[in-house]
């Protein structure tokens, strides 16, 4: 009966018989064809191998707190052209403007205040969309704004990383911003606040350099790249050849640079029992 098995179609085929595009998503892990829906359905994990396809910030959000408690902070901060940037062609605002429109955000990163099972919580989430979530000086000023609002409301802080290191647009301004970052994740800790780490696909350069690494718990996706520099990078200037799996999750949670590797269908449970043992006036006063 094998012959009556139905094949997957090439999405790289025309397609035919008025069926329209968009139905069907490759994994880039297993390279499956998969019904869209169905990977919608798994939030952006592939259905046939489990890999962790990348999702946006509003989404991220979406399943990750409590239903209508989320409540977006300093989306006010605009990014300007501060250097003039221009690069093939394009301006860095044509670039902003550009990223804007294809991720329908202002910046790569969402801030707010919102709950976890009950526990109120500032958090932060970066998305790939925009720019490769690269980090640039609203990035980074947002980022401290939220933890100025964790301290200020003696809140825990939450924060998904996704990067591709500092943004070249800003130049030295993008740099400063990992120590600038550095330095609001410390006014939280000497307040006595949990801050919650999570890698995420890809975490990279500045970012991971400095707030990303820095958390009292520091989680990951699974299969999540995670590492300062490329691979490539490192075996050329180093004049080795890396070992299977470098800078994935696994390998960083084996050699002790992150905590725990949670699904993302667990993310929401995992934080809320953590942030209930770690920020018990939070939870008590969202009650």
């Amino acid at each position: 009966m094998g012959f009556l098995k139905r094949k997957k179609p090439d999405p790289d085929e025309p397609r035919k018989n008025g069926i329209p595009d968009g139905l069907w998503v490759k994994c880039a892990n297993c390279q499956q064809t998969v019904y869209k829906s169905e990977v919608e359905e798994s939030l952006n994990v592939c259905p046939e191998c489990g890999y962790h396809l990348r999702i946006g910030a509003r989404r991220r959000i979406e399943i990750t707190v409590d239903p209508d408690s989320f409540v977006e902070t300093h989306n006010n901060l605009e990014t300007m052209d501060p250097l003039g940037f221009t690069a093939a062609g394009e301006s860095y605002g044509e670039r902003i403007s550009r990223a804007k429109e294809q991720s329908g955000l202002s910046e790569a990163l969402v801030t707010g205040l919102a709950a976890i099972h009950g526990v109120r919580t500032a958090i932060g989430v970066m998305d790939p969309t925009f720019i490769m979530a690269s980090m640039g000086s609203v990035v980074g000023e947002r980022f401290c704004r939220m933890a100025g609002d964790a301290v200020r409301e003696r809140l825990p802080v939450v924060m998904f990383a996704a990067s591709g290191g500092a943004r070249m647009h800003e130049g030295i301004l993008a740099l400063m911003q990992m120590a600038k970052t550095a330095d609001a994740v410390r006014q939280v800790k000497d307040a006595g606040l949990p801050y919650i780490s999570i890698l995420t696909d890809p975490t990279s350069g500045g970012v991971l350099a400095s707030f990303a690494s820095l958390g009292d718990l520091v989680l990951a996706e699974p299969g999540a790249y995670i590492g300062f520099a490329g691979a490539r990078l490192i075996e050329g200037a180093l004049k080795i050849k890396l070992p299977e799996g470098f800078q994935r999750a696994e390998f960083q949670f084996e050699n002790g640079f992150i905590d725990q590797i949670v699904k993302r269908e667990d993310m929401r449970d995992y934080l809320g029992r953590v942030l209930r043992m770690l920020a018990p006036a939070a939870a008590a006063s969202a009650v």
